[in-house]
């Protein structure tokens, strides 16, 4: 399948043809409940798929996934969380963070839900511990909140001279309050001053880039947050056009130009997602499956951005990054 085409098929609400194959033979529905949308997720949605298919559900056999993307907009998941319950999926899986995987369980409290999550999923009452997870909820926690002093860290590391670190974070966000606390710890540790700017929509994004241009940070660093995913290209247009050394949250920015990266290794996070989804559709019950923590991250730096910001990047940091030239 063209990737073209892949994009268009996961990005159908519904996958009418399969859905009423789907009643006729009893086959499990699973829905896919993202922040995000069709495009930014094609990838990772193969590699749900993949670890499906580990489990021996494939598509279009034995199993249909019925899609739901809110295109970065929290308060629609809510009502795209009720269409799969009132659909009567056998499983729900949420991508996209805290904001998807709070409106399933809003949601639901029977249908089994499979989440990701950057934040602590018993701190967010999705489930009551990470080993024995109760309820309806389990998934994978990548803990992504509790990078960002790391991430501030190597942004430091690569440009040492970084005395001032803007900071942009969507006030819409969960983890809003939780992610400047963490920010605002590091920075006084590095002895770095914040600059904080908001953003919660496409215009606020360019507005927040006019007022970074204006205050002049050394650096910046983005908050981990869904909806900056889906406005990827945005971002690192903008972070080119001001020259400002950017740290971001996944690979995906650095691959579209962006200068670096860390985090966990989502494709990885994804697989062990659909690994989930299929047990729990052979008869498995969430609150036996441990929530699995993320053990494999990745370092990754754009050498061809670097060289447009005038930086060089440390031999320390080159030896433990992927490199993209």
């Amino acid at each position: 399948m063209r990737r073209r085409d892949f994009i268009s098929w996961v990005g159908s609400s519904v996958v009418w043809p399969l859905s009423a194959w789907a009643q006729q033979s009893a086959v499990p529905v699973v829905g896919f409940l993202s922040s995000r949308t069709a495009q930014t997720e094609a990838k990772l949605v193969e590699a749900f798929l993949q670890g499906l298919n580990e489990q021996n559900y494939t598509v279009g056999h034995n199993v249909v996934v019925e899609y739901r993307w809110a295109e970065g907009q929290y308060d629609r998941l809510q009502t795209l969380a009720a269409e799969l319950v009132d659909r009567r999926v056998s499983a729900i899986v949420t991508a996209g963070g805290a904001p998807a995987a709070l409106a399933a369980k809003s949601a639901t409290t029977t249908i089994p839900i499979v989440f990701s999550t950057g934040d602590d999923p018993v701190k967010l009452g999705l489930t009551t511990s990470l080993n024995k997870p109760g309820g309806n909820a389990t998934g994978v926690a990548v803990f992504v909140v509790s990078l960002l002093p790391k991430r501030l860290q190597l942004l430091r590391e690569l440009f040492p001279a970084a005395a001032i670190v803007g900071f942009l974070i969507n006030p819409e966000l969960p983890a809003a309050e939780t992610q400047l606390a963490e920010v605002g710890s590091a920075a006084r540790t590095l002895g770095v001053r914040l600059e904080i700017v908001y953003a919660k929509s496409a215009d606020e994004i360019d507005k927040a880039f006019s007022i970074l241009g204006q205050r002049r940070p050394d650096a910046l660093l983005l908050a981990a947050d869904p909806f900056f995913q889906t406005r990827r290209d945005q971002l690192v247009a903008l972070a080119a056009r001001y020259a400002v050394p950017t740290m971001y949250e996944w690979r995906e920015f650095v691959d579209a130009g962006g200068l670096i990266s860390y985090s966990p290794d989502r494709l990885d996070t994804m697989r062990q997602m659909g690994i989930y989804t299929g047990r729990i559709l052979q008869g498995s019950r969430p609150s036996d499956l441990p929530v699995v923590q993320a053990t494999k991250f990745e370092l990754v730096i754009n050498l061809k951005t670097a060289k447009a910001l005038n930086l060089t990047v440390p031999a320390t940091l080159l030896a433990r990054a992927e490199v993209i030239e």
